[in-house]
């Protein structure tokens, strides 16, 4: 191969390097997928301790408790919460040190994907949380993994490998509601982790 067909490969594929800079958000922290799933392991340990280790029982025979239900409705948000404040410090930190915007055509696109799954998903979680509380924790993976398969286009493609296993994981989880919580940290926390240090071994180090 000479000179000039190596130097035109490689112009080639710097050319693909900037169409996909320009088309997808490149800058999601992997550090930020480990910390929601640390949060997602500590909410459930705390949930499980709240519920006396009997998350089973708790379907079976409390379901009327509504005191129960805000409260592991409470510790679900907080993990979100703190979840979401991570992923936006850590990528925002990501994108400057690519020198990616923040906030242009992309990562608007990139939201507006993952958000309309996203708010389905929530608003549903709602009508089950006074007919069908046992089936929250495998709405929450389901619809986690379709957003996660929406918004993949207009980001890095591993992302969606993640959504199909959250897809599974909350299958399985309303097939035997009685671990769900299991299944829950099982999606939230362990998969989460292992996504973002494989993101973060492959894309920042």
């Amino acid at each position: 191969m000479n000179t000039s067909t190596e130097q035109h490969l490689e112009d080639l594929h710097e050319i693909r390097l900037l169409m996909e800079r320009s088309s997808r958000f490149i800058s999601l922290s992997g550090i930020s997928g480990i910390c929601a799933g640390l949060f997602a392991l500590i909410g459930a340990y705390v949930a499980w301790q709240y519920l006396n280790h009997d998350y089973s029982g708790f379907l079976q025979n409390r379901l009327d408790e509504m005191p129960v239900l805000w409260f592991l409705t409470l510790d679900a948000s907080v993990v979100l919460v703190l979840s979401l404040a991570t992923g936006i410090f850590f990528t925002t930190r990501n994108a400057r040190r690519k020198g990616q915007k923040i906030w242009d055509a992309t990562s608007l696109n990139l939201l507006i994907n993952l958000c309309i799954p996203f708010i389905t998903g929530a608003v549903f979680c709602m009508v089950l949380f006074f007919h069908a509380p046992e089936l929250i924790a495998p709405s929450t993976l389901i619809f986690y993994g379709l957003s996660l398969i929406n918004a993949s286009k207009y980001t890095l493609t591993d992302i969606r490998y993640l959504g199909f296993c959250e897809i599974i994981t909350g299958m399985l989880a309303a097939i035997t509601p009685g671990n769900g919580l299991f299944f829950w940290a099982f999606g939230f926390g362990v998969l989460h982790i292992i996504y973002g240090t494989i993101m973060y071994f492959k894309y920042e180090r």
